[in-house]
This record gives structure tokens, C-alpha cells and sequence, in this order.
């Protein structure tokens, strides 16, 4: 019997296509994003696209055949993108993948595999496992008896850790705290989860952006019912990690507190309190000899999340959600499809991770991080993930030498956060300050580099007055000192420029207490 026709065959064409109009695209744009702003970027990919405004359909009767689509695409796509190998893309948590996933990331295409039947990912059902005891035995888990699953992030992850809290729970009372850091998935959890009905208790941090365990504990004493404490270890603002061996302690305090106080039987220790540590950025951290220790106290949670798509420089989504218990998915294994799984398959040596997941139809994301690990090592990547904090350490002595940077926060991953102040003027007596004038200028310098293509620096809020701030991830290690030097010398130099037009800016405005009443446009 003759095979049909592998339409694969044409994959190595058009691939070598497809590097040929990266390379194309990257030379047409020429920087870390597209010069113009959100405009000129519609117009170009809608006309690339075929579409128009007498026609906003891109999809053609005829088609114009595989290779030009996708050498005008991808072109497009490329010079439409923002770059995050380029030294100053330099705003979030968006690293630039290594070539060796990137190419396991085409196998996976190629293949596609679907993790929810054996019998569509025979090798992926193995990889998966393999690559969730690995990660585990990373965060010092026991592989052995741990389970997980890939997930497509770090929210996906925390809504499995608030899930299995709940039905370790199996009761209404159940509530959840965080800090004022936390990544915004876990209120969105929350109320996904049918949780929010009693309010998310929101715990103030430190002036290193920590959650205050004294006051957590405060919290918890106030609950007489089951708590999932939501640990961050690296918050997405100034990459803290919160005190997890203290947050370890605060809920088996309350676990005791109330085994005390209920009837005995029914209740294991998880059911009453849950930490879940989301380390969706901070996870990277354990490959380093150097910041492992940060993430001490993390085999203690009762779920932890990890983002391989942050400091472990794989494609997007590359995602881990890890338990030290293997059978605390009651909620995922309650709805059954026989033609995906049965028991009897499973008992004659079929295995099946459909219970792993919320999502039937899942692509082998495992897969670049298997090659990964094998490629890089614990070793490799632990250099990588030195080299990015020791950027963002060189970077924050640069800001403290010039006197037009600010700094927000101490340096504990590879985050910056600061902002710019313009250099003292002669200030007019008796005339108050413009209100939030100093917030407004820092928003306007990060919109002016982008505007202009020429970088790609991030902003937040910090601080009792909630000030904006600028900020700089950085999460690719081929970067160099003289690109981080060069680009804050950038980010000085568009302030001065555009405080030099400003007639309000003076010496008042350098107040510590300058607000931002006046809104940021």
C-alpha cells in the first residue's frame, strides 16, 4: 500500500523562506520595534494583509500560493515586531529564545503532537513526565511522587494552584491571600474559581516590594476557615522575592490553629491552609548557584509556578505548574471522555495525562525545554541567568551615578526600576509645582522611544503616591554593559530633551511629594 503524499516535504523551501524574510524584516526595521507608533503599524501589516478600506476581508477567493505569502508575511510580521534580542527591548518579562528551542519548537509543529490521548503524543506523553520530574527535583520536590503538567504561563499555573486549594478545601470558606504585588492572574483566578465571592485579602508590602508577613499574620488570625496564601517570587515590578520560609511557617501556624479548634478526622493539613508560591519569573532563579538561596522554603509549597518563557529563554508558552501530590486533582479527573481515556487502556500500560490539565487539545511544549535541558544544562542556563543579574546590578550602579536617575528598588533578579528627574533649574519663588507634571514626563519618554522605534523600556507604579516609574527587564544575556550604559544615557538624554520644552518643570518640581492629580495621558 502506497503512502500518501507528505506535504512536508516542502518544509525545508520554505523554511529556508521564512529565515530569509526574518532576516529581511529585521533589516527593514532596524531597531528593537517599528518606528511610527500604532498607526503606521496597522496600516503596513493591513496592507501586507491584503486589506483595505473599501475591503477589510483578508482572505482572498484565490489564494497567491504558499511562497509569496509567506515571504510578504513574514517580512511584514518581523518588521512589525518588537525584537527582544536587540539590546534595548528591554520593558518586560519577553526574552529572546534560544535557537536550539526555536528549532524544537518547528519539530513540535511539524508533528503535532496533542497531549490528551497517549495514542496522539506517544513520545511527548513521556517527555512531559520526564521534564515535570526534572523541574521538580529542581525545586527540590520529590520527582518521585510530584506531579505537574506545562501549562501556556504563569496565570494558567496559578489558576491550577488556587484550583487545587479549593478542592483541598471541599469547603465555601476558603479565601485567599496575597500580597499588593501579586500578578494580577490570581485575583482573575479568584473569580474564575468562584472565590472572590468572600474578597481577595490583599496584604501590604515592604519598601522592597515583599509581602509583609507580620501583617499576613494579622490577616490570618482574623480567619476561622480554610486560607491559600499566594506567595510571589519575583513580582513583576521589581522582581522580589517574598520571605517564603517565613510564609511557610505563617500557614502552618494557621493549619495548627485551626486542626485545634475543629472536631479530629476529616481534615489533612492541606485542607486547611495552602501555600502557593507563584515563581513564574523568580523559577529561573534555581538554576543559578549564585540565587537558588533566594527561592529557599520554595519545597515546602503545596504548588509552585514557573515560567520557561522568562529566565529559561524557550518560545512562548512554555509554562509549569508542579504539586508535591500526585493524586490532588480531584476536580480535573471528575469529568471522563472514554475516546480519549479508559481505564482499561491505562491498566494494560497506556498512560494518559488528560487529568493534568484543563485543556483537552494541548501542543508539546514540553519538547524545547526537554532539548533545552539536555543541551544547555543546569550549568548553562544558570550562566544566563547570572549574566541578566548581573546586568540589571551594573545597570543600577549607572543610575545611582547619574543625577538625573532615580532608584525605585534594590536589585534582586533583573529588574530596574527607576525614573528620571531634570537636573536642577532656576526655580520662580512662590509658585507651587505643576501637579503629577514629573509623572506625566517620565510617561511621555517611554512613549517618545517608542514612537521613534529606538527602544522599548517598560513603566509601572510605585509607592504611597503611586509615581510612575520606568523599568527595564532584562532578560537577554548577549547583552553588554556599554548597551545597558548606552541606553540609560538614552532615557537621560529624551528627558532633558523634552524638559527642556517644559516651562513648568523647576526646581519645586523635584518635591518628594509631587502627586500625579493631574492623571498620566
Amino acid at each position: 500500500m502506497t503512502r500518501p503524499v507528505d506535504h512536508r516535504s516542502d518544509l525545508p523551501e520554505l523554511v529556508g523562506l521564512t529565515l530569509a524574510a526574518l532576516t529581511d524584516g529585521n533589516r527593514r526595521r532596524g531597531g528593537p520595534l517599528p518606528r511610527g507608533g500604532p498607526s503606521q503599524v496597522r496600516e503596513a501589516i493591513r496592507a501586507t494583509l491584503g486589506a483595505s478600506p473599501d475591503r477589510a476581508s483578508m482572505l482572498p477567493q484565490e489564494g497567491i500560493g504558499a511562497p509569496a505569502a509567506l515571504t510578504a508575511l513574514v517580512s511584514a510580521f518581523a518588521a512589525g515586531s518588537a525584537d527582544p534580542a536587540d539590546p534595548w527591548c528591554a520593558a518586560h518579562l519577553h526574552c529572546p529564545p534560544l535557537a536550539v528551542a526555536v528549532a524544537a519548537d518547528l519539530a513540535v509543529s511539524a508533528l503535532n503532537p496533542s497531549l490528551d490521548s497517549w495514542d496522539q503524543a506517544p513520545a511527548a506523553t513521556t517527555v512531559e513526565t520526564e521534564v515535570v520530574a526534572a523541574l521538580a527535583e529542581l525545586a527540590g520536590l520529590d520527582p518521585s511522587r510530584a506531579s505537574g503538567t506545562i501549562t501556556t504561563g504563569g496565570s494558567e499555573s496559578n489558576l491550577l494552584g488556587l484550583l487545587l486549594a479549593r478542592d483541598a478545601a471541599n469547603e465555601p470558606t476558603i479565601r485567599v491571600f496575597r500580597s499588593a504585588a501579586a500578578h494580577l492572574s490570581i485575583d482573575r483566578a479568584a473569580t474564575i474559581l468562584g472565590l472572590a465571592s468572600r474578597p481577595v485579602v490583599v496584604i501590604p508590602t515592604d519598601d522592597r516590594d515583599r509581602m509583609r508577613v507580620d501583617l499576613l499574620g494579622q490577616a490570618l488570625a482574623a480567619h476561622d476557615g480554610p486560607a491559600v496564601v499566594v506567595a510571589t517570587a519575583g513580582t513583576t515590578d521589581a522582581g522580589a522575592i517574598d520571605p517564603l520560609p517565613d510564609l511557610v511557617a505563617a500557614v502552618d501556624d494557621h493549619r495548627a490553629r485551626l486542626r485545634h479548634r475543629r472536631p479530629p478526622g476529616g481534615h489533612r493539613p492541606e485542607s486547611l491552609g495552602w501555600l502557593h508560591v507563584d515563581a513564574a519569573y523568580g523559577g529561573g532563579a534555581l538554576f543559578s548557584d549564585r540565587l537558588a538561596e533566594l527561592l529557599s522554603g520554595i519545597a515546602q509549597a503545596d504548588s509552585v509556578a514557573l515560567d520557561l518563557h522568562k529566565l529559561g529563554w524557550q518560545p512562548a508558552a512554555a509554562g509549569v505548574f508542579l504539586t508535591p501530590r500526585p493524586d490532588g486533582w480531584p476536580s480535573l479527573r471528575a469529568a471522563q471522555a472514554d475516546y480519549l481515556r479508559s481505564d482499561d487502556d491505562e491498566d494494560a500500560g497506556f498512560p494518559s495525562l488528560l487529568d493534568r490539565s484543563p485543556r483537552t487539545t494541548r501542543r508539546a511544549d514540553c519538547f524545547p525545554i526537554a532539548v533545552t535541558l539536555r543541551a544547555l544544562g543546569r550549568g548553562g542556563l544558570g550562566t544566563r541567568v547570572d549574566a541578566c543579574h548581573e546586568l540589571a546590578r551594573h545597570a543600577a550602579r549607572t543610575i545611582r551615578a547619574d543625577h538625573r536617575l532615580e532608584l525605585a528598588f534594590p536589585v534582586t533578579l533583573s529588574t530596574v526600576v527607576f525614573r528620571y528627574r531634570p537636573p536642577s533649574t532656576a526655580a520662580r519663588s512662590g509658585e507651587p509645582p505643576a501637579p503629577g507634571r514629573l509623572d506625566q514626563l517620565n510617561a511621555e519618554i517611554r512613549r517618545t522611544l517608542l514612537v521613534d522605534g529606538r527602544a522599548v523600556v517598560g513603566r509601572t507604579r510605585t509607592g504611597p503616591d503611586r509615581a510612575v516609574q520606568l523599568k527595564l527587564t532584562l532578560l537577554n544575556p548577549d547583552a553588554t554593559p556599554a548597551h545597558v550604559d548606552a541606553l540609560l544615557a538614552l532615557i537621560a538624554a529624551t528627558g532633558d530633551e523634552l524638559a527642556s520644552r517644559d516651562h513648568d518643570l523647576r526646581d519645586d518640581d523635584m518635591d518628594e511629594h509631587a502627586t500625579d492629580e493631574g492623571g498620566v495621558p
